[in-house]
């Protein structure tokens, strides 16, 4: 039983990073509509950001949280702006094609730059266990939990106190009511795909006490946050979340009790079972909605 204990403990806490990921992920497709391939690679190059700002200046990951999360932001507004706006009219699998252009374009410039060497920086503290319950936690996972947790909340009082929350969740609802209610939709685009890059960043800054960064490792990251959006509904941020820590759970249990190199193939097959039976996910809309 403590096994199984510790286990769920460890997938909570891993499901807190893929939630990070993922409510980005989410908001991205939810507002704009459209399935962003880069995703991983802004994590990669928010990580490689924090090693810069690391090596070059002093700055502790944790402190360089804010620059990072500003730069991303501006990198997913740009991106929106100059890629994806004159892409919005033309079919969808131009919009995947577009992305993943820049998704290979983003690795191949930091192999270019970087080379395919690993990068990491060590964090005083980030790797220490601590004692709960007579259970074992790393002092980074917590903070990233912590971190997941105010994310969301701070979204959620944002979407639902502020004048471009309601724009925004007016736009995912139906972007055509919202145009004629006054909302400027592309604003809206802009700024919910920097806010989607944003949560990248955040992530960016709590993932490299923990992992080291090379050219490719959104990918990873990148696959199962589309996992957790299927899983959680598609737009829901709260989906998202939940998704995440499922996932992790999973990831965690599979990983004991069947084997480390399957576990991959057990919430992959929950992705397929869930597109098959289920494919607006646990909080998702249903029809009616644009």
């Amino acid at each position: 039983m403590d096994v199984l204990v510790q286990l769920i403990l460890n997938g909570i806490l891993l499901g807190s990073m893929y939630a990070i990921i993922s409510v980005g992920l989410t908001l991205i497709f939810g507002i704009v509509r459209v399935v962003n391939f880069a995703h991983g690679e802004f994590l990669m190059v928010g990580m490689y950001a924090v090693y810069l700002l690391g090596t070059h200046f002093g700055l502790n990951p944790y402190v360089s949280i804010v620059p990072v999360v500003i730069l991303l932001f501006v990198l997913g507004a740009l991106v929106q702006r100059f890629i994806i706006q004159p892409l919005l009219g033309a079919d969808e699998h131009i919009q995947i094609f577009a992305t993943v252009g820049l998704s290979t374009a983003l690795v191949n410039l930091a192999l270019l730059i970087f080379g395919a060497d690993l990068y990491s920086l060590t964090v005083p503290g980030a790797r220490q266990s601590i004692a709960f319950g007579g259970h074992t936690l790393l002092v980074g996972q917590l903070i990233m939990f912590v971190c997941a947790f105010v994310l969301v909340a701070g979204l959620h009082f944002f979407m639902q106190t502020t004048a471009l929350g309601r724009a925004i969740r007016a736009t995912a609802q139906n972007r055509n009511a919202a145009l004629l209610m006054g909302v400027r939709v592309d604003r809206v685009y802009v700024i919910t795909f920097g806010l989607g890059a944003a949560c990248v960043g955040l992530a960016s800054a709590l993932l490299i006490p923990l992992y080291p960064v090379t050219p490719t490792i959104g990918t990873y990251f990148v696959l199962t946050a589309f996992v957790v959006v299927v899983l959680g509904g598609m737009r829901s941020i709260y989906g998202a979340f939940v998704g995440a820590m499922i996932i992790g759970i999973v990831d965690s249990l599979s990983g004991y009790y069947i084997a480390p190199d399957l576990k991959e193939v057990v919430y992959f097959a929950i992705f397929i079972l869930i597109l098959i039976f289920k494919p607006t996910g646990l909080f998702g809309f249903g029809r009616g909605t644009e």
